[in-house]
């Protein structure tokens, strides 16, 4: 698993532009800005519709204001099911990234077998700050949303 103090590995994620599906590199997109990462399981699955992505909806100015650059949210969903969760969640001053193939997950070690669910590979739920493209905070919630929300990331920048 990926630890504070490592750089974050060079992925290509997909994000929706106006014309569909496009390239977000990590190395260009997380590099010289503070970014808070964090990823859900699933997007319209009930913790991250209800709690996770709406409390970085709502805390964005704050975090904005505490001079974060970047939010992302971050799933092993696609472009479409990310574009269409952040605009039924008013997410739209949120990075919705898609992780199709968990890529990144499994990249940094925060994967997880939800097979018995009949969902494949997905994401842990955690929440991440980066500097300058090195990881250096990471909250991770097994079960529940106690570590990984974004009042818990706002009181450490």
């Amino acid at each position: 698993m990926i630890k504070i103090g490592d750089k974050i590995p060079a992925c290509t994620l997909k994000v929706m532009g106006v014309k569909g599906p496009e390239s977000f590199d990590t190395l260009i997109e997380f590099a010289a800005k503070k970014v808070v990462l964090f990823a859900v399981p699933g997007a319209f699955t009930p913790t991250c519709s209800a709690a996770h992505l709406p409390g970085f909806v709502v805390m964005f100015d704050q975090l904005k204001a505490a001079g974060v650059d970047l939010v992302a949210c971050i799933s092993v969903n696609d472009a479409f099911v990310m574009s269409a969760w952040g605009k039924s969640a008013n997410a739209e001053n949120i990075v919705m990234l898609a992780d199709g193939n968990a890529t990144f997950s499994q990249a940094i070690g925060l994967d997880k077998d939800a097979s018995k669910f009949h969902m494949g590979t997905r994401s842990k739920r955690y929440a991440m700050i980066i500097d300058n493209g090195v990881l250096s905070y990471l909250a991770v919630d097994e079960a529940g949303l106690e570590n990984s929300s974004a009042e818990q990331i706002l009181q450490q920048l």
